[in-house]
């Protein structure tokens, strides 16, 4: 186990970043380009662990993947040539990985094991199964095929019509590639709208899909074409900083580039509900996905209450939203958000104990999270439980903390974020 040492600033963060590639859009890129035929060229990837694993995993299906960089050229064969790996897959710490692979092994007539560490291991993988399992993928694992190791035997798929029973843009995603290949229409139907990447990229790479009040629709047997993908800056990752703006005093700083797509910008409504000063410029579309340039600086904020809709779009962002919520006037309420549960650690129960083992006043629920306003940052030992969110939250709440924090277990940032220590020291004016 690894330790870092955090210690607290007596000054302002101030300048501009730019932000890693967008996560999502990165693993959707490198798995849409290895179903196409062509070349497909990748800029600005994320250079993450998780993304790393989708690399490898299509590397192993025979795909020939060159990565230079942030750069990625990808020489796509089609579906038809994808190859049965010769030995079981590693997805290390990836959820979406999994869950996007599970989709596409479905329509592939090979056998296939799949693997991960002990975080993944205990993640529910039954939610993407089940409906595969529908359409005619033989799968079995561990409980039934609910959790890895999980064994896929595919091919053969037929359509089917399937009402998403989690707010999951992976589970929404494994189903439509999984359709990507079947005979027929596949039709997913969402309650409450997840993140739509890959509705996008399917476009991109020239698909035909059919999107409707929730209700997204995909025609089997389509060939998809290699293109350039330049993947936004995300948002994600873009929201630690935004929150250490919004509460270091003094603080002023710019995010370029950043993916401004409607499905992720919960984020941004969040900060403007609690009076966040913060501003959206340069906005244009690149590649089909929205971007901009967002500057927020230190004002004081407001507890708020955070439910129903918006929940998915802030899914990933709660963590650090529930840090700016120790700061703000006020209690603050997150309500709705069950599937924190089912992340890469129970990030309801994770987030209470950091935060609280830090000094701040905050309780779980079943479903959220209660925190009081206007907590002091005390300083302590903290864990991010192998968790980047958490791991970033708590870099953070470093900064305004009275005494050091030492975060255990700090490797996992590189996950998400590989470069964030050196971002962060970029810009704190000393």
């Amino acid at each position: 186990m690894t330790e870092k040492l955090l210690t607290p600033i007596s000054s302002s963060l101030q300048g501009e970043l730019h932000v890693p590639g967008d996560k999502s859009i990165s693993h959707r890129a490198i798995i849409f380009g290895s179903l196409a035929s062509g070349t497909t060229k990748v800029t600005h990837f994320l250079d993450g662990e998780d993304c790393l694993r989708t690399i490898a995993a299509f590397q192993a299906m025979g795909v020939n993947i060159e990565k230079q960089g942030q750069t990625v050229l990808i020489d796509g064969k089609g579906v038809k040539e994808l190859k049965e790996p010769l030995e079981p897959i590693n997805l290390g710490n990836s959820g979406t990985t999994a869950r996007l692979l599970l989709g596409v092994l479905a329509g592939l007539p090979y056998h296939f094991t799949l693997y991960g560490d002990e975080s993944l291991t205990k993640r529910p993988m039954d939610r993407i199964a089940v409906p595969l399992k529908q359409m005619g993928a033989v799968i079995d694992g561990r409980e039934n095929g609910k959790y890895l190791p999980i064994s896929v035997r595919g091919g053969n798929l037929k359509s089917i019509s399937f009402e998403t029973p989690v707010k999951s843009a992976q589970v929404k995603s494994g189903v439509l590639l999984a359709g990507l290949m079947a005979d027929g229409w596949t039709t997913v139907t969402e309650k409450t709208t997840t993140r739509d990447h890959t509705e996008n990229m399917l476009e991109a790479f020239g698909g035909k899909i059919k999107k409707q009040s929730g209700t997204i629709t995909i025609e089997g047997k389509q060939s998809l074409i290699g293109t350039d993908i330049h993947v936004p800056g995300d948002i994600s990752s873009a929201a630690f900083f935004l929150i250490a703006a919004a509460i270091v005093p003094g603080s002023s700083l710019t995010l370029k580039d950043v993916g401004l797509n409607p499905t992720r910008t919960g984020i941004l409504d969040v900060l403007h509900a609690m009076g966040a000063a913060i501003q959206v410029v340069e906005e244009r579309t690149i590649g089909g996905e929205p971007v901009g340039s967002i500057t927020v600086s230190y004002s004081p904020v407001k507890g708020i209450d955070i439910n129903g809709e918006i929940i998915p779009r802030i899914i990933d962002e709660i963590p650090i939203i529930a840090l700016l919520a120790t700061q703000a006037e006020g209690e603050t309420i997150i309500r709705d958000a069950e599937e924190l549960r089912y992340k890469e650690t129970d990030r309801i129960e994770s987030v209470v104990q950091t935060l609280k083992a830090i000094g701040a006043d905050i309780e779980g629920t079943k479903d959220g999270m209660i925190i009081k306003g206007n907590s002091s940052i005390d300083g302590g030992v903290a864990d991010s439980f192998g968790d980047h969110r958490i791991g970033m939250m708590i870099a953070v709440a470093s900064l305004i903390s009275s005494q050091p924090i030492t975060l255990k277990n700090p490797g996992c940032i590189a996950i998400s974020y590989p470069e964030f220590f050196s971002d962060l020291k970029k810009i704190i004016v000393e």
